[in-house]
């Protein structure tokens, strides 16, 4: 994948970005810096506890940062959030369609939250703008002929290709994927992996990646490695294989994590918060 638009100034930019929690002896992130360009497919990796899923918690604002500055698409995370929220789409780790509605209903749902339609109880009286690109959308991913299926009589990767389809419906401006293909076997990782560059063709959508399957950010146009809070590398790919000394990306990022004392067993706190939207006043929601 090449960025096309590396000229274009960045659709994300992340300065001086800390995260304290109370009771933490130290922050889980420690005053990060990083930007991406738009359209440009950013990889954010790390193991558990280096603050990653912090990270991308305060930048899809579902959790409140303690200093640093974070722009999305142009708009401040803290003084116009609601705004940042309509430039993104998410896809978390584990999948929230609701499974005793059809695919189209959990569409048409988010559409008509994100104010872009008023909503209709039937999808023939929604208009004709919305059934385009709902029919659009669904044939680039390759699941228009399931959009009337009830949830639950689809397949898990069935369920996060209309997942994509759902985040991306209000044209977001970057799509943020936290381990989109977490408990998809490999012929439903590979197929979810050429929807979305199909979309990112179409779209000139951002793509924003967390992931533990390294092999899926070797196309990147950009890897960010996050270790302990800090960031420890940020280029592509291959200059991280070649400055590892290392064949294949995965073989560099183990590499450099057991050269810098990983521990397997470390956690990070934000995991639940983020994705419940709790953390005891730490979350947007309690604010």
């Amino acid at each position: 994948m090449n960025n096309p638009d590396a000229a274009k100034p960045p659709v994300i930019e992340v300065k001086g970005l800390v995260k304290q929690y109370k009771r933490a002896k130290e922050p889980s992130v420690k005053s990060i810096s990083f930007a991406v360009g738009e359209g440009e497919f950013f990889a954010f990796l790390g193991p558990n506890g280096a603050g990653k899923t912090t990270t991308i918690s305060i930048l899809t604002t579902t959790l409140s940062k303690t200093a640093g500055s974070v722009h999305i698409a142009g708009y401040d995370i803290d003084s116009q959030d609601r705004q940042v929220r309509d430039h993104i789409g998410i896809i978390f780790q584990k999948p929230n369609l609701d499974k005793t509605l059809t695919a189209e209903q959990n569409i048409r749902i988010h559409a008509c939250l994100y104010g872009m339609y008023a909503y209709r109880p039937s999808y023939r009286m929604m208009p004709a703008e919305y059934r385009e690109r709902v029919e659009h959308l669904a044939r680039i991913v390759g699941v228009d002929g399931s959009l009337f299926k009830r949830v639950d009589k689809l397949s898990g990767g069935m369920q996060r290709k209309f997942e994509v389809v759902r985040s991306l419906i209000h044209t977001p401006h970057v799509l943020f994927l936290d381990e989109p293909t977490q408990g998809l076997d490999a012929v439903a990782r590979r197929d979810l992996w050429e929807y979305l560059d199909k979309v990112r063709r179409e779209w000139h959508t951002t793509i924003f990646l967390t992931t533990h399957y390294i092999d899926e950010a070797d196309g990147a146009d950009t890897v960010c490695l996050i270790n302990q809070g800090e960031i420890a590398l940020c280029c592509p790919p291959q200059e991280m294989k070649q400055r590892l000394g290392a064949d294949t990306l995965e073989d560099a990022y183990v590499d450099y994590l057991r050269s810098h004392g990983h521990d397997p067993d470390a956690g990070e706190p934000a995991l639940a918060y983020a994705q419940a939207g709790l953390g005891g006043g730490e979350s947007r929601r309690g604010r």
